[in-house]
């Protein structure tokens, strides 16, 4: 448990620390560089994600969880990571014209021949990931993300003060990955010390091929809305859902990363003791809850006068869709926690079968929004949210004792806390800006001072057991 203790700070610092670096960085520059910069680059999400997911093709995943792996597994590993990445580069830099043809924007042809080296450069990096995960190491992944996000971050800086404009974004980009492989190979010096093993490649295959088509299933339909929005709108619509997307998503996602990190690698050590591994798991949902949904919330409520004070009148557009999208990326954990059950399992058909459901789902929400408009394609992600939620833990109570009912009662507490502190903020604000000063600045403050009070003295009384955990771990002292 101290190694999880330790691995759970360490990750918690890596991911916050440098996710909240990229969003103050992606803030800055959304104000210089404007919506129709972040859309060119929103275009190309779909394309450059879709190869990083065939890159790893699953190998990570199934290297932490064979507890018996050897250096030729590795070895295989790096081999055919490097190979596909050099292959995915190959395709889009050939694509290039065609891509730019799709979307009516001819300046896409460089842009998808530069920015896409990142994918060859982030191939180099994925089997060190895999051996810092599997040791728990956190700290070493957690020092090299820093240095590379904060120097990246001020070459993106720099050259949008020249008016670089787009490339500023590619150069970011760029320079986070180049510097990340770097010092990851200084701290943790690694390189194959075997060949390529058929044998190796055939279980890492077998077991990430099916993780590789869930992961592509979800990469796409994560990336497609920028691709539809783009090619049915224009990239400044492309800019604010971008922009919106990526606000909602960062928190959700960053503290998702955080106990999934830690969690996966814990969970396939006890997964054979029922009791234990079911209590653990439990546990990890409503943490997960306790921190996110509030979060999530706050933002939603906010996302007005944050976007005004923050980036200015330009993207006041954006602001709806956060609203929108923060609701819907509320259940993002929960999601990623149930599926991770399944990966533990080692059920990675049954993960691809529920992609296949969720999506065609999400499909049909598409189809039926496109025409409505972007709000509309918002609204369809924050219904889908939830019925994935049903979805998801339906199998995960096919596989444990953990059914929907289960965590239903578990999370409804905190979800109930959550709608009643944000809906009091919400009026507080409303009358106060009504009745006596209507300023953005007053607005925000509000929201950021009145829902955690109401919030935390609510979870105080309904979930002491939680409140009490999360003092120990904050001041490290055990509290009654």
């Amino acid at each position: 448990m101290k190694s999880t203790a330790n691995g759970l700070k360490w990750s918690a610092i890596e991911r916050l620390a440098t996710q909240a670096i990229q969003l103050i960085v992606m803030l800055f520059l959304a104000r210089l560089l404007g919506p129709n910069v972040f859309g060119l680059v929103g275009m190309l999400a779909v394309f450059i994600a879709v190869s990083q997911v065939f890159t790893d093709s699953g190998f990570t995943a199934a290297l932490v969880r064979y507890t018996e792996r050897t250096e030729s597994d590795f070895s295989t590993a790096f081999y055919f990571n490097i190979f596909v990445g050099i292959f995915c580069y190959s395709v889009l830099f050939l694509s290039a014209p065609y891509i730019a043809r799709f979307y009516e924007q001819p300046e896409l042809v460089n842009l998808v021949r530069v920015l896409s080296l990142t994918i060859v450069i982030n191939s180099f990096a994925i089997v060190q990931r895999a051996k810092l995960t599997i040791s728990m190491d956190f700290k070493t992944q957690a020092k090299a993300s820093l240095l590379s996000v904060v120097i990246s971050s001020g070459v993106a800086l720099y050259m949008a003060e020249l008016d670089y404009g787009v490339w500023a974004l590619v150069a970011q980009t760029l320079t986070n990955a180049f510097l990340l492989v770097i010092l990851l190979n200084v701290f943790h010096p690694w390189m194959p010390k075997k060949g390529f093993s058929k044998d190796s490649f055939n279980y890492l295959f077998g077991f990430g091929s099916k993780l590789l088509v869930a992961s592509l299933i979800d990469t796409v339909f994560k990336n497609i809305y920028q691709m539809v929005i783009g090619k049915q709108f224009n990239a400044s619509q492309v800019g604010f859902f971008t922009q919106a997307n990526q606000l909602s998503l960062i928190p959700a996602m960053t503290m998702t990363t955080v106990i999934q990190r830690v969690t996966y690698p814990m969970l396939s050590n006890i997964q054979n003791d029922v009791n234990k591994f079911e209590d653990t798991y439990l546990l990890t949902l409503r943490l997960a809850a306790l921190v996110v949904f509030p979060l999530m919330a706050g933002l939603s409520i906010s996302a007005e006068p944050f976007i005004s004070i923050v980036l200015g009148s330009e993207w006041l557009p954006a602001a709806e869709l956060l609203s929108i999208l923060s609701l819907a990326f509320m259940l993002y954990p929960i999601h990623a926690i149930n599926l991770n059950l399944l990966q533990v399992k080692g059920r990675s058909d049954i993960f691809l079968k529920l992609e296949i459901i969720k999506k065609s789902l999400i499909t049909i929400m598409l189809v039926i929004t496109i025409p409505l408009g972007v709000k509309a394609m918002c609204i369809g992600l924050l219904a889908h949210s939830f019925i994935a939620f049903f979805i998801n833990s339906f199998y995960t109570g096919l596989f444990s004792r953990l059914k929907t009912t289960k965590q239903i009662a578990a999370l409804l507490p905190i979800w109930g806390c959550v709608l009643f502190s944000g809906l009091l903020t919400y009026i507080f604000a409303w009358y106060v800006m009504a009745r006596y000063i209507n300023s953005p600045y007053v607005h925000l403050l509000i929201n950021l001072t009145v829902m955690p009070l109401i919030y935390i003295s609510l979870i105080r009384w309904t979930e002491k057991d939680l409140y009490t955990q999360i003092l120990h771990v904050v001041f490290r002292k055990r509290l009654n």
